[in-house]
C-alpha cells in the first residue's frame, strides 16, 4: 500500500468526517477550519484527484440545483481501501510519535 502524503491524508481524513456532505467546496472550508489555513481550491483539488485515482475515494453528482445553473455538485465517498490507507497512516504516525514524552515543554 502507497504511504499517504499529508495533504492527501487529510483530505481522506475530511472526507471521512463530512460523510455525505463531500464536495469540493465543504472539503476546503473543513480543511481551513481545522488547519486555520486557508486552502486553495486547487491544494484539495490535486490531492483529492490522487486519492481518487488510487481508489480511496470515489465520486457521484448529486441533484441539480438551480443555484448551479441546473448542474449537481460532485461529492465524494471513502472507499474500504480508503479507510485502510487511513489505518496505516494513523499506524505509521502513531509509531513515529511514540508516547510523545520528548515534546514536553517546561
Amino acid at each position: 500500500m502507497k504511504l499517504l502524503t499529508k495533504q492527501e491524508e487529510l483530505v481522506l481524513l475530511t472526507i471521512r468526517n463530512l460523510d455525505d456532505n463531500a464536495y469540493l467546496i465543504s472539503i476546503r472550508k473543513h480543511l481551513t477550519g481545522v488547519t486555520g489555513k486557508e486552502w486553495s481550491v486547487g491544494a484539495v483539488y490535486v490531492p483529492l484527484e490522487r486519492i481518487r485515482d488510487m481508489g480511496y475515494v470515489y465520486s457521484h453528482i448529486g441533484e441539480p440545483t438551480a443555484e448551479r445553473g441546473g448542474r449537481g455538485k460532485k461529492f465524494y465517498t471513502i472507499t474500504q481501501d480508503g479507510l485502510k490507507a487511513l489505518v496505516e497512516a494513523k499506524r505509521v504516525n502513531d509509531v513515529l510519535w511514540g508516547d510523545g514524552r520528548d515534546l514536553a515543554f517546561e
